[in-house]
């Protein structure tokens, strides 16, 4: 018997909870992808998780504000969200830091002549190539054509 799971049928709890309960960011990643950015509520779900202190709600905060950008970027507030992965990327916790990652890289390539002026992160790669990451997980690179990060 196969079981499948419909994001539609899942209530914000159910997503909520079954976010907070992962354990491995394989499972993290396969949640996002078949659950979470195909549910309804993602949305508030994105703004919630955006200040939760469990680490695995914040991963995918960010993983959704990184599609978001891509997506539908109008309404959000990119300076205040690039401030913030300026201000506390050293001290994310790692689960969290490549889903800011993601995001700052996204930010950048979707928009990269940005009127904002680039941060001390964005334009220290070597920061950012420091941070511990996967075995699995690729190295981020700057945007093709990007003369920011």
């Amino acid at each position: 018997m196969h079981a499948s799971i419909k994001p539609q049928d899942l209530s914000a709890t159910d997503v909520d909870r079954m976010v907070r309960s992962v354990a491995f960011s394989h499972v993290a990643d396969w949640l996002m992808s078949y659950v979470v950015k195909q549910h309804p509520d993602r949305e508030t779900l994105r703004q919630k998780w955006m200040t939760a202190e469990d680490r695995w709600a914040a991963r995918a905060g960010w993983s959704l504000s990184a599609q978001r950008v891509v997506k539908s970027p109008d309404g959000l507030d990119l300076p205040a969200l690039l401030d913030r992965i300026d201000a506390e990327m050293t001290s994310a916790d790692p689960v969290v830091q490549w889903t800011r990652i993601a995001c700052l890289r996204r930010s950048a390539s979707t928009f990269p002549h940005s009127a904002r002026e680039p941060s001390p992160l964005e334009n220290d790669w070597e920061s950012i190539a420091t941070i511990p990451y996967r075995r699995a997980a690729r190295r981020p690179s700057r945007p093709s054509g990007s003369t920011r990060w």
